[in-house]
């Protein structure tokens, strides 16, 4: 028997080769070339071109002050903070790709979602490939969710499906997960990065032509990404992440992608035996319950796409030896070791001979550089071995000069501290509001040497 034509696809950037190589010739990334059956019988017409013409309809030339920008109209899903994340709801004919670890709750949000839509009288329509009916029912059941009418559909061939979207014509329709979809079309395997690309350009097809929207749930590689070709974020309106430990009882939805909405939004919930609830005030996760204040702790108020949130900083600092380790855990490594050397040569705080460790509570991940100021005073209290005042917060950017830069949206940090009770606040001169925020004293500084000789002061 001749032997099945094989190629080698990449699973970043989708590119193919005859032959296994190291390194994708396309996109240059390592060991990212996986085996898959060459397509048999293949009309030699670029089968991709009719597929995305009905995405993008034929038009004339036009000015943009003559097209009418008109509002994209929003169902709410009856959970807010999944409404927050996608930036008021779902939109009709949206595609949403939704990825995370598993176990750690996409069927579940998903499936309390569906619920929540169809008894407010929408049509919807849940397509698992990776469960029976029988086992979806039974989580339902666990849920909560007595009597549900969301429409169940086991099926992972692609036809079918679409047959079954033309047919019942749901307003909303769930594909969990797309690694198990297949088409006819192709003899690859489900799940290798063909199938994923053809399945996901005609799912999307389908809800342009439609007007379904439609949610596609995707598995993660070990490293944290999405399975398959980038090119499967790029065909879709919307790209959500879970996140957080599966031992927590918190996870985070985070939009990483939103045509819709605002990017880097959060949503926060919280694991319970009925499913996953919404956490109206996410501040309270991040932060301690100390009765008193402790050496080492700072609050910074953090900014998640528009929501400010309270984070707790903790430093400790301890005797080193001739190698001292510098380790962070949810801030960036390399930042830290800028922090203490700006700290050293402008507030004359040496740490050179000692063990520093930095830790954002909760499990956050803080990227952004409003954490500079609240990282470095943290540390000198966990030197000094004296904590900072009862309800003290702080945030600011510190440069290599040793200047302390406005963060954005400081008003608001501002307002979300005061409304927890905090009272003193350390904040960058120009961040400081022109009327008084009721209940909080601010502290505006312009130097870091500044911003220690004022907590000195407080103390």
């Amino acid at each position: 028997m001749a032997k099945d034509k094989t190629i080698y696809t990449c699973s970043e950037c989708g590119g193919s080769s005859p032959k296994w190589l190291g390194k994708c010739p396309h996109c240059n990334a390592w060991n990212t070339l996986v085996e898959s059956a060459a397509e048999s019988g293949a009309p030699a017409k670029n089968r991709y071109s009719s597929q995305f013409q009905s995405l993008a309809k034929a038009s004339d030339v036009t000015a943009l002050s003559d097209i009418e920008a008109t509002d994209m109209e929003r169902t709410p899903t009856g959970h807010e903070e999944l409404d927050r994340v996608l930036g008021g709801g779902i939109v009709e004919g949206g595609v949403v790709l939704i990825g995370g670890d598993p176990g750690i709750g996409k069927s579940t949000l998903l499936l309390q979602a569906l619920d929540s839509l169809q008894r407010a009288g929408l049509n919807t329509l849940y397509v698992t490939g990776e469960e029976s009916g029988a086992q979806v029912a039974l989580r339902s059941r666990r849920l909560g969710l007595d009597g549900s009418q969301v429409k169940v559909l086991a099926e992972i061939q692609l036809e079918k499906i679409l047959a079954t979207l033309e047919a019942t014509q749901p307003a909303i329709a769930v594909i969990d997960s797309i690694q198990t979809v297949y088409s006819d079309q192709l003899t690859s395997a489900p799940g290798s990065v063909a199938q994923v690309r053809e399945c996901a350009a005609h799912l999307t097809r389908a809800a342009k032509s439609s007007g379904v929207c439609i949610v596609l749930v995707g598995h993660v590689t070990k490293e944290g990404a999405l399975a398959g070709p980038r090119v499967l974020e790029h065909m879709v309106d919307t790209v959500l992440y879970f996140e957080g430990d599966t031992h927590s009882s918190f996870r985070l939805v985070r939009a990483i992608k939103n045509r819709f909405g605002a990017v880097n939004e959060i949503g926060v919930f919280a694991m319970t035996e009925k499913g996953l609830k919404g956490v109206a005030n996410p501040s309270a996760i991040f932060l301690s319950q100390h009765s008193e204040p402790v050496p080492g702790s700072c609050v910074l108020v953090t900014l998640e796409g528009t929501r400010p949130m309270l984070v707790e900083i903790q430093a400790l600092v301890d005797n080193g030896g001739p190698s001292p380790r510098r380790l962070s855990v949810g801030l960036d490594r390399d930042r830290l070791a800028m922090l203490l050397a700006v700290l050293h040569r402008h507030a004359g705080v040496a740490c050179m001979d000692q063990d520093v460790f930095v830790n954002a509570v909760g499990g956050v991940r803080i990227s952004e550089p409003a954490a500079d100021l609240a990282v470095m005073l943290a540390i000198t209290s966990s030197l000094r071995g004296k904590p900072l005042p009862k309800g003290f917060i702080a945030f600011g950017e510190v440069g290599l000069a040793g200047e302390v830069r406005p963060a954005p949206r400081g008003q608001e940090r501002l307002k979300e501290a005061a409304k927890l009770g905090f009272s003193v606040a350390v904040v960058p001169k120009a961040n400081a509001p022109k009327k008084p925020i009721e209940g909080l004293t601010i502290h505006a500084v312009e130097r870091v040497e500044e911003a220690m000789n004022v907590v000195r002061g407080l103390g």
